[in-house]
């Protein structure tokens, strides 16, 4: 942009890397002194809006007082100023440079266990989890539930390459307990039922939360008996093991009259359990395991709606905050300047965490959406959460219209919601017509007036319907008039899936 750059940033290519270049420049176009630069420098890090507003009048009138152009003065301090936003020292940079390489060749020809490592050490972020297990989805790196006979307490790999979810990373299972599951395990090899699980156990250590805990997370899967029964069975199988435990204490002998010594490995002989009742319905069984693991492993409750939600949103909420550009200021009030980067979206995710704060304006909202690849949290005003807090369902999806950029506070990533729907909502503001397929014979469907009996309780929408109606001869495209508009509310999608068939309805985007 000036030739006085060319020797300051010829060995970067013309591209600003390091703080001291920042210095130099500030030096050499507008008259900084060196302590004046390094004030600059720390101005910068600080990312304080009327720090940086005094900082550009002192740059601006030293350049102009140097004969540069104001215009092209004010577009180097912004380039300077958007390189604050992740600048280091030389020194820095060169570590960092030498560890991302690193870092990059190991997860290149070593992923397995790189990503093992990564999600060990950020095991009690479940955030960072959620967002690292979408990764290894995408790099083709199997994430299993996490095992009481194979886990160990932190994440690890095993013979197939594949990533065993870390025993450790199970809320409510602390470090002592699974210290003693584990040894137990290397002394007399596997646990062969939930039975003789309890049965080898520390009861003193590994208790009925610990054991439910494990049920819900998945661990004791292994046994081939669903997680519901495992859970009616464990009050007994605790009763019996506390009364076997008993006996040993007591001393009692055997028939022989033989006592069994103490550290003998007792052999589980109690009969193969099989499902005492119905697994749990597919929320239940996802919601126990989010409790568990603080997050969805095995499916996810916004699953079903992925096909009709990317119809609409803009993306995965992991793909979204990628294209995030990293804060730049530049001109304006601060307020301007810290959202000037921000992206607008529309994204969907499940509501996994509500909070609300009392400001001067009113009550706010903190939602918490999770996509299943990654997480982000929507920030809604008082005016818009008066008129719609009966869409912040818990666990329900929420699709939020907004601004998505950089969360200072937390190092994620944040949306300032301009408008927010409820999949009802959204099926009503974003579907171009619903479309109903129908020929002769389509089951469920005799005569007309059923259709007709059936929409009726949804008019007044604003969603147009279209009938695709073939038959051996000919086809045809009848469009319903205006006062047959509806309300595509998921009862009258399910209704209509029963009447015609589901592969019959459609919603158009």
């Amino acid at each position: 942009d000036h030739p006085s750059l060319e020797p300051l940033l010829a060995d970067t290519y013309g591209i600003i890397v390091y703080q001291e270049q920042v210095m130099q420049i500030a030096q050499v176009l507008a008259g900084y002194t060196l302590g004046g630069a390094d004030m600059l420098r720390r101005a910068m890090g600080k990312k304080k809006p009327e720090e940086m507003a005094k900082q550009r009048a002192v740059f601006l009138d030293g350049a102009t007082g140097n004969g540069i152009d104001a215009d092209l003065a004010g577009n180097i301090f912004d380039l300077v100023e958007k390189f604050a936003g992740y600048g280091f020292n030389k020194s820095h940079s060169a570590a960092y440079a030498l560890l991302s390489y690193q870092t990059a060749w190991l997860k290149c020809h070593h992923k397995e266990a790189f990503m093992s490592a990564v999600l060990s050490a950020d095991m009690d972020n479940t955030d960072k989890v959620v967002i690292l297990i979408d990764d290894c989805a995408v790099n083709a790196i199997d994430v299993v539930p996490p095992d009481i006979n194979t886990s160990q307490i932190r994440f690890s790999v095993d013979e197939q390459r594949r990533i065993l979810y870390g025993l450790g990373a199970i809320k409510g299972v602390g470090e002592s307990a699974l210290n003693s599951i584990l040894q137990e395990r290397d002394k007399a090899g596997c646990f062969s039922s939930l039975d003789d699980l309890c049965r080898r156990i520390d009861s003193g250590k590994v208790n009925k939360r610990v054991m439910e805990s494990l049920i819900k997370a998945g661990a004791l899967d292994c046994f081939g008996v669903n997680r519901a029964s495992l859970m009616a069975r464990l009050p007994e199988a605790l009763k019996a093991a506390e009364q076997i435990q008993r006996d040993r204490q007591a001393g009692q002998n055997d028939l022989f009259g033989m006592a069994q010594p103490e550290d003998e490995v007792v052999q589980d002989e109690s009969p193969a359990m099989g499902n005492l009742v119905p697994e749990w319905p597919e929320s239940v069984r996802l919601g126990f395991e989010k409790d568990a693991l603080g997050l969805y492993l095995t499916g996810h409750p916004i699953v079903e709606y992925l096909p009709e939600l990317k119809k609409f949103v803009h993306g995965r909420i992991n793909e979204l905050c990628g294209k995030v550009e990293s804060s730049s200021p530049g001109n304006g009030s601060g307020e301007q300047r810290r959202y000037r980067n921000d992206l607008p979206v529309l994204l969907a995710g499940l509501n996994i965490a509500l909070r609300t704060k009392n400001t001067r304006r009113g009550k706010m909202a903190f939602v918490t959406l999770d996509d299943g690849s990654a997480r982000v949290e929507a920030v809604i005003g008082p005016e818009l959460l008066e008129q719609k807090v009966h869409m912040l369902q818990k666990d329900r999806v929420v699709i939020v219209d907004g601004d998505l950029g950089p969360d200072d506070f937390n190092g994620g990533y944040r949306v300032r919601v301009k408008d927010l729907y409820d999949i009802d909502a959204a099926r009503a503001r974003f579907a171009r017509a619903l479309r109903i397929s129908l020929q002769p014979g389509t089951p469920g469907i005799h005569n007309i007036d059923q259709l007709i009996g059936l929409l009726t309780d949804y008019r007044e929408g604003s969603t147009p319907v279209v009938i695709d109606y073939r038959n051996d001869e000919a086809s045809a495209r009848i469009r319903a008039g205006q006062n047959w508009k509806i309300n595509p509310q998921l009862s009258l999608l399910e209704s209509l899936d029963q009447l015609a068939g589901a592969d019959c309805v459609e919603l158009v985007y």
